[in-house]
């Protein structure tokens, strides 16, 4: 039996041996081209570009399963047009992505990449009263650009640390305003405001290369600037001469624009925290997002609702 469904050969350890009953699959390689064929299912890593010309080389396919909870790799008015489900794997990942974010504001705070580095290239010749300091969380400003799912777990724990929340969305929240006293503001407040800036917020024709020199400039002198979300939301260059101007005091950053290469300027920087995309990266995490992807393959060709669709 031909295969027709295929499934990013990187997820294969974390799926069954058969992950969908009845189907043969084709474990498709991160680093090969998409086939073209009868194929009626494909579950494809976010770096997997699915647009026009992957869709007209799939003229049977049912659904696009993203195994990520960012779509930004599928062109979804295409699909849309073909008639094609476009599935994603919100939530599943919300509480890991949110633990990381936390992970880059403590070392960027704490100056950890810094501290670090002293010791390894032996520089450090004993404890000093001003050495390293960083910033004090308790009683700082956090400011949460996007509050959906993920932005509003970094929010709740931001309680342990005291810390004061502004948040900037397109819509209310009134639960996490309750539950964190999270204030919602405009995002010029916010900026201005902040101690911490982290960005949350999905990657669209509107936010992408949003935060651009004008919003680097307007961030209180000394704050933090986090990117867990995605990398094109961010101007590198404006980043680089906001830290550069000393506008900034450190910066964290897990996505980049053109991943997974890096601007060596950020790699080498010894104020900014650089990491592999691993915000998702825990064992619990990747099982659930890889069997959420089969489990919407499963759904659409059963003839079922998916679970996790993407509404267009």
């Amino acid at each position: 039996m031909p295969a027709d469904i295929l499934i990013a050969a990187e997820l294969r350890e974390l799926l069954p041996d058969t992950p969908v009953p009845a189907h043969t699959v084709e474990w498709l390689p991160a680093e090969a081209p998409t086939p073209a064929g009868p194929y009626v299912a494909i579950v494809p890593l976010l770096s997997r570009r699915i647009a026009e010309p992957e869709l007209d080389a799939l003229p049977q396919l049912k659904v696009v399963a993203n195994c990520a909870v960012g779509v930004d790799n599928v062109d979804l008015d295409a699909a849309n047009r073909r008639g094609i489900i476009v599935t994603n794997t919100p939530e599943v990942l919300t509480e890991a992505t949110a633990d990381l974010t936390w992970a880059l504001i403590l070392a960027v705070a704490r100056r950890l990449k810094e501290g670090q580095v002293l010791v390894a290239e032996g520089g450090w010749t004993g404890w000093h009263p001003t050495q390293l300091l960083g910033l004090e969380l308790n009683g700082s400003t956090l400011g949460i650009v996007g509050a959906g799912r993920i932005g509003q777990a970094v929010a709740r724990r931001a309680a342990a640390f005291a810390m004061r929340i502004l948040y900037a969305d397109v819509s209310a929240r009134p639960e996490l305003e309750a539950e964190t006293g999270a204030r919602r503001v405009s995002l010029t407040q916010l900026l201005e405001e902040s101690d911490v800036v982290t960005l949350h917020t999905p990657s669209t024709a509107e936010t992408r290369g949003m935060f651009d020199h004008e919003c680097f400039n307007r961030m209180r002198a000394g704050s933090i600037f986090i990117n867990t979300a995605r990398g094109d939301l961010v101007d590198e260059a404006a980043l680089l001469a906001a830290l550069d101007a000393g506008k900034l005091a450190g910066v964290g950053l897990d996505v980049f624009p053109q991943e997974p290469s890096v601007h060596p300027a950020l790699v080498a920087h010894p104020r900014v925290v650089t990491l592999p995309h691993i915000g998702s990266a825990t064992t619990h995490t990747r099982h659930a997002m890889a069997n959420l992807a089969v489990r919407n393959v499963r759904a659409v060709l059963a003839g079922e609702p998916p679970l996790t669709p993407v509404l267009r």
